[in-house]
C-alpha cells in the first residue's frame, strides 16, 4: 500500500525531534525518527494489523518512545493523520487509592 502523511504530520514530527534534540541528543531524536518511519511502513504493509480506535481509525504505538500516530485506510492508500504522545489525565493531586 502507498502511504501518504496529512500535512500536520510533518509538523508534528519536527516538534517532537526537536524536543528530543533539545533534551538529549540529535542522535536521539534520529533514533525516534527511525523507529516512526518503520512503524509507518508496517503500517502500510499490515494494515488490518492494528487496533482499530474509532470506526475506521487505526493506531500504531511507538515500542521504545511514548508516541503514536492514527492511520486511515482509504483503498489502497494508508493515510497517517497525527502523531501524538500517549498522555495520561491528570489526578489533579488527588491520588488514588
Amino acid at each position: 500500500m502507498r502511504l501518504i502523511l496529512h500535512p500536520k504530520v510533518y509538523s508534528d514530527i519536527d516538534k517532537i525531534m526537536e524536543y528530543y534534540e533539545l533534551v538529549a541528543t540529535p542522535q536521539l531524536a534520529d533514533e525516534f525518527y527511525v523507529e516512526l518511519r518503520h512503524c509507518m511502513e508496517q503500517a502500510a504493509e499490515k494494515p488490518e494489523s492494528f487496533s482499530i480506535r474509532e470506526s475506521d481509525l487505526r493506531r500504531v504505538n511507538l515500542r521504545r518512545f511514548p508516541y503514536h500516530f492514527l492511520f486511515r485506510t482509504v483503498g489502497d492508500v494508508v493515510r497517517i493523520l497525527v502523531v501524538r504522545h500517549h498522555s495520561r489525565r491528570p489526578s489533579f493531586g488527588i491520588r488514588r487509592r
